[in-house]
């Protein structure tokens, strides 16, 4: 289990991320524009910069729904490993079955 404050940490990134998500777009769209004058790019870079840090969606991490783990997490069930392994084992994720041959 991960520590509480990581977490939490990793949700208010989400929600900053989120929040800023038009704002980033359309400075982006002004940066990559080949139309735009290189005052109005120059001005475009300097207001992404003042943007928080943890605005930008690199700085998230995926972690498991459960634990908290932030490695071994698979995108399509949003599950760490271990815990994966263990709910298929007693049969809660369906369609899948334990290999035998």
């Amino acid at each position: 289990m991960a520590k509480m404050c990581m977490i939490e940490r990793e949700l208010k990134r989400r929600n900053m991320v989120e929040k800023f998500k038009t704002k980033r777009a359309a400075l982006n769209q002004i940066i990559l524009d080949i139309n735009a004058s290189s005052e109005q790019k120059q001005e475009a870079r300097q207001k992404l910069q003042s943007l928080p840090r943890n605005s930008s969606p690199v700085r998230l991490r995926n972690r498991c729904s459960l634990t908290g783990r932030p490695r071994g997490v698979y995108s399509k069930f949003g599950i760490g490993r271990s815990k994966l392994r263990d709910l298929m084992m007693r049969g809660e994720v369906p369609g899948v079955i334990k290999a035998s041959w």
